[in-house]
Order: C-alpha cells, then structure tokens, then sequence
C-alpha cells in the first residue's frame, strides 16, 4: 500500500520506529502528558502499540492494519492510538510486558495492548492480522468487540483492569526471607541446570529457536576458572564455534545477528543489535585468554570491526541495530523482505566467481540451487542461500586436492568479491538512535579489546564514546537521560541505563586508568542508589518510583538478551565496594541479593549473572594495585601480561597520589608512587610488591593455582 498523505503526530518525533508510522492513516499519539489527558477527556480506551525499529512482525502488522484505511478508521473512532518505542521506554515496555505475559503466558512484539485512560491494561495480544487467521482474533473483531464492551459495560472492562492490575502489583512486590541465608551452593546448581540444557550436537541451550544468551556463557566461563571443571568451558568453546560457523554470524561484514530461527544456528533473524555485538565479542575475547586459540580473538576483532564501521556515529556514540529487511528494488524502498540483503541465489555466485573459486566456495558455505534456508518461517527465502561455513578449511582443502593456504586464499578471494556485490544493493535502514544503556555495553566491550589486543583505537573508541555519554546524556543536576538522536537527548534514565554505565566507567578506568571514569563511577553510582534502591527490603527499583505514568514499581533479576539492571549494579556495588574499602556498598549488595535469592534458588538459570555475583560476595576477586609511570616500557609490559590473563571481576588500580585521594586504602598499601611495583593482593591481604615480569608471572600462576585447588571455594 502507498502511504498516507497527511502525517500523524509521529511526524514531530525522532525515534526511527515511530517516523515509520508517522505516515499510517492511524492517528498516532506519542506517549506523552499531553495524549493521556486527552484519553482522559475524551473518555476513550487507549490502543498501545509497542515496537521497534528491526521488529519484523512490527513491519508486517503495519503493512497488514496499520497502512489500512479501514482499519484505521476503526482505530481512529474507537481509541486513543499511542505508539511507543520500546528501546526508548523501556520502562513502558516492561510494564506492560508484564502484563501481556500475565494475561496470555507469553511475550513478544510487536506489543498489542488495550488500556484504560487510568493505564490499567484489560486485554493484550503480540501480533493481530486484520481479520481472524492463524488461529489468532482479528483485529477488525476486537475493536468491535472492545467498542461495544465499552460503550455498554465499561463498568466491566474497569473492573478486569483492576483485578489484572492487583494480579501484577501483587506479583511484583516481593520480600525478605530473614530465616535464609545465603549461600554459593546456587553456583553448582546453576552449572548442572545449564549441563541438563545445553544441546550436545548443536551447542547452545534447548531445542528450535537459538539465542547466543551471553550472561550464561559468562558464567560457565567464570565457573571453569573457580572450579577448572573442563565441561562448562567445553560448552562454551563449542557452542562460540557453532554460532561462529553458523549464519548467524556475517561472513561479508562481521557481527552476529540477532538469533537463529532453528536449533542449528543456520538461518538467522537477521537484523544486528549493538547490545549483541557488544557481549559476544567480550566472550569471545575471554575465551581467547583461556585458550589462546587466535580463532576466538579474530571473531571478537571482526565484531568490533564491523561495530566500528557500520555502527558508530561522528559524535563518537555508537547506533542501536540494523534492520533485518531491506528492499529487493530500490526504486520501490517501502517494499521490503526479510534478510534480502544478506542472501545469496547459487547462480549469482557462480555468476560473480570464477572456476575454481566458485566451486570451493559453494561448497565451503554449503550453497545449493534449491537454496540451504532449512527454515524459512515468512516464506521468503526461496531458493536463496544463507552463507555458513558448512565445510571446514582442511575438508574444502581435501575435497578439491589442494593445500589449505590455496584453500584459504580462494575463499577470501571469494568473499572479498561477494562483499563487493552485496554493497551494491539498498543496505538494510540503520536506527540511528543512541542509549545510554547499549552503549554502556560497547564500551565495555572497546575496553576489554584494548586489555586482550593492545590496540589503542579500541581505547579511544571507548573513552571517546565514554565523554560523549557524560557531556550528553546527563542533566544539570547530574541525571542520565536515555536516548539521543540529533542533537536531542530524552527521556529519564532507567536502572539499566545507570548499572550499565557505570560498569563501563569502571571496565575503561581498568583499561587506560583515567582517574575520571573512576571518579564518576562512583557518582553515579550513588545517584542510582538515591533514585532506585529500595531502603526497606534491598534490591533496585528498575524505573524512579516517583514517575506517575509507571503503574508497576518492578524489580527485574531477568537476565537474558542483556543482564538485568539489577545483577550489574550489584556486580558494580562489589567492585566498588572492594576499591574503596567502605562496607556499606557490600551491605546494599548483600541485602539485594538476600531480595532475590529464593528467585536465584528456584530458578537460578534465568539469573546467571546475579548468581555470579552471588559467588563474588563470598569469594572476592584478586586485586592488583601497581605503581610506576604507565607509559614506561616494562610496566606496558607487565600490564600485558596481567591483560592476557583470564582473571574474571579483576580490580585493578594504578596508583598515583591523584588516586590515593579518591581511594584512601591505596595509602595503606603504597608507600612510593614513583617506582615500578605491583602488589597482588586477595581476600583484603597482599603480597610483598614485585618490580619484573618473571616474578609477576609466578604470582598470577599461583592466583590461577588456588582456585583450581577450590581453596577459599564455598561451592
């Protein structure tokens, strides 16, 4: 369908998710003050549509209702219409995900949710067709329904709305059991939920639908080094290799998509998230330290290449994702397809390849005639063919009689040709909108880069996106905001927003030792412990309780595509309370965990990075605390060799008589400033300073040596 003439209210907004509805015969309304008194007024229910930007079946209920006149009508007489952003609210979208996932077991966008003027929700969906197929309503029908109820028995529809809203403030209050104590013993029984899981011949965890879940794979890695049991880093390295190998991963350009649409990592939702970026290449590089295998590094090398040249903005802030649609004609950009962009018909390559090449490559990638999509859910694949790496360098050598270095030079060839073509057609759109929280993570993953690889313009990717978030996104009076696009910062900053940004300051003071990022860790650190935690029972609030417009004061300990805002604070709380040596940072972690610990108990596999934290309250991370000029040769070179050694929730601290103001314990520690010495230290105590790279080389062995022996092991 064509679009609509006259924009809607959309139009003045600059979220790239609601600019593609500004156009919609809906007549869209912003969350705002302004529309929900107008619902008020008007005595209307409101229609809340929650999406975003690379959402497919966002694009394909627009395509189905929203672009439809009628249906618009209906809409328009019916409702007040609100679409949201839900990566620019994600306070709004938890809210009533919350409530989706209560009235229908389940959750999923786009978000479909019909709400009282007072914003209690009294029915919800995911996607709705026009008219009644797949076994799911009409929309056409609900809105005749949902009219009817509310012209005649709208006494009714509030009273559901009451009684679904006292179901969901009953369950996200929650409580202390004082009689529990905590205890790491969830550490263990975390690995054996994630063991019974994990998917032997796949990788991964469960069956169909596969998702990288980087907070798992932490985890195994953070329990392989305390316990050295080789099956939770086999998991690890195995499944890294499968989603590598698989389509999931961009063999043109880098990064990783989204997630798999089968159980083997072959056909992916293709649009690419920064957050996914961000977390994957930080386990790869882990798992580079562990093993040393220059595989995992290069992917986590080709990640933040691919973030570096497609993903980040001149203002020195990184972009949310890229779309998995693109249009097949570019003269006609609104007709759209899924995956266009990255798949390939046999007869292009062949095409574009010349023999040998094409013949290796084909087999290399697994490119047939009939297409390789083994799962094509929008049947819109065809014959195309994702590329995945089907057959190995050493099979492809021995299949075609030549060396493996011939091998290699032919498929590079190939894909450099390939990569050439695909750049000629209309690439995917780009959400140019900037987080606070996703670029937190980016950050982080810069930050670790520069630790594992030397490479300074990790560093300065960091750092530079690191100023751009506090010049930015903080207020007068020292709040974060949420988003920016264009010049125009928005929307208060959510518990996310602030753990993972802190973290971030933290990781990149860790890097290059900027007393400021340290600085203003712990600034906003207690900014966030004012606006969110919870005095009376522990655990941080996920949005500031004062906003009127949040009917449900949640706790989220969910960690999934990223970790909950939760698990990183605490994680955050412990660092910092390690660093400075003030036990009241230790106490709010204690309590919030003591708030989530019967979660942890019960379901311990839905909250891996909080049970990691769990472990890092009884067991604390070494801490190294070294002295000297930093851009002296020999203290490079010990810095490398603590950076290319796997020691997860490492404290490292550069002392200077600037960081021994901000950190008084350092003057306990560190007598003199100026000369070379590193001083390890665990469980608050340290070892006499060494001054070269043999003896600190001894002491980190004996740091890995300790936890291998399980000393000072509570699992």
């Amino acid at each position: 369908m064509t679009a609509h003439k006259t924009p809607n209210k959309l139009i003045y907004e600059k979220s790239p998710y609601l600019q593609q509805h500004a156009y919609n015969p809906v007549n869209w309304h912003a969350w705002n003050e302004e529309t929900l008194k107008l619902a008020k007024a008007e005595e209307k229910p409101i229609f809340l549509s929650i999406g975003y930007s690379t959402c497919y079946w966002c694009h394909v209920m627009e395509r189905e209702c929203f672009e439809d006149e009628g249906i618009a009508k209906l809409l328009n007489d019916t409702f007040i219409n609100i679409k949201v952003d839900r990566e620019e609210r994600p306070d709004i979208d938890r809210t009533y995900m919350s409530a989706l996932q209560s009235l229908t077991g389940s959750g999923g966008w786009p978000m479909s949710i019909f709400i009282t003027p007072e914003l209690k929700p009294f029915y919800a969906a995911t996607y709705i067709p026009p008219k009644a197929k797949y076994g799911r309503s009409g929309l056409e029908d609900i809105i005749a329904q949902i009219s009817e109820l509310w012209q005649s028995r709208r006494s009714e529809i509030y009273e559901s709305a009451d009684k679904v809203f006292q179901i969901l403030d009953r369950k996200s209050y929650s409580y202390i059991d004082e009689s529990r104590e905590l205890s790491a013993d969830v550490f263990g029984m975390l690995f054996k939920k994630a063991d019974s899981l994990y998917d032997e011949e796949n990788g991964g965890f469960g069956s169909g639908n596969k998702f990288p879940r980087p907070a798992a794979l932490n985890f195994l890695l953070t329990y392989y080094y305390h316990t050295k049991d080789i099956r939770a880093l086999d998991i690890v390295r195995y499944t890294l290799k499968k989603m590598r190998d698989g389509g999931i991963f961009d063999n043109l350009e880098y990064g990783f998509h989204r997630y798999s649409v089968d159980e083997k990592w072959r056909v992916p939702h293709f649009e690419k998230m920064l957050y996914d970026q961000a977390q994957i290449s930080q386990l790869y590089f882990d798992a580079y330290l562990i093993t040393k295998e220059k595989y995992y590094l290069v992917t986590a090398e080709q990640t933040l290449e691919y973030v570096s040249s497609r993903m980040t903005g001149s203002c020195g802030g990184f972009y949310s994702a890229e779309d998995a649609e693109s249009a097949p004609d570019a003269g006609e950009p609104h007709i759209k397809e899924e995956g266009y962009f990255y798949l390939f018909e046999k007869y292009e390559i062949e095409e574009l390849l010349s023999q040998p090449d094409a013949g290796i490559f084909c087999y290399a990638y697994g490119i047939f005639q009939k297409g390789n999509t083994i799962h094509d859910p929008h049947e819109v694949f065809g014959t195309r063919n994702v590329l995945y790496v089907c057959n190995d360098i050493f099979d492809t050598a021995k299949q075609f009689g030549i060396s493996t270095e011939e091998t290699e030079e032919s498929l590079n060839r190939s894909l450099k040709i390939l990569k050439e073509y695909r750049d000629t057609r209309t690439r995917p759109s780009l959400d140019r909108k900037i987080l606070t929280s996703w670029n937190s993570h980016i950050i982080s993953a810069f930050a670790k880069g520069y630790r594992v690889t030397g490479n300074r313009d990790y560093l300065m990717r960091a750092e530079k996106a690191a100023d751009f978030l506090l010049k930015e996104m903080r207020g007068e009076d020292g709040s974060l905001y949420h988003r920016w696009i264009e010049g125009e910062r928005k929307f208060d900053a959510s518990l996310d927003d602030y753990a993972f940004f802190v973290k971030s300051l933290l990781d990149l003071y860790s890097a290059g030792f900027n007393p400021d990022f340290l600085r203003q860790a712990f600034v906003i650190t207690d900014s966030a412990i004012k606006k969110f935690y919870d005095r009376k029972i522990g655990g941080f609030y996920d949005s500031d309780i004062r906003n009127p417009e949040i009917i449900l004061k949640t706790k989220d300990s969910y960690d999934g595509a990223e970790p909950s805002g939760n698990s990183v604070m605490i994680e955050n709380l412990l660092r910092i309370s390690v660093l400075t040596s003030e036990k009241g940072y230790k106490e709010i972690a204690e309590k919030s965990l003591k708030q989530f610990y019967s979660q942890l108990e019960k379901s311990p596999f839905n909250s891996p990075y909080m049970v990691s934290d769990l472990y890092y309250l009884f067991n604390p991370p070494p801490e190294i605390v070294f002295t000297g000029n930093i851009n002296n040769n020999d203290v490079k070179e010990m810095l490398d060799d603590v950076n290319k050694t796997f020691l997860p929730n490492l404290i490292i601290v550069h002392a200077t008589t600037e960081t021994g103001e901000a950190l008084p314990v350092i003057k306990n520690i560190v007598k003199d400033f100026n000369n070379i010495n590193f001083y390890i230290c665990e469980n608050y105590k340290c070892n006499l300073p060494v001054n070269d790279r043999k003896n600190l080389n001894i002491l980190l062995k004996q740091i890995k040596t300790l936890k291998a022996s399980g000393e000072n092991n509570d699992i």
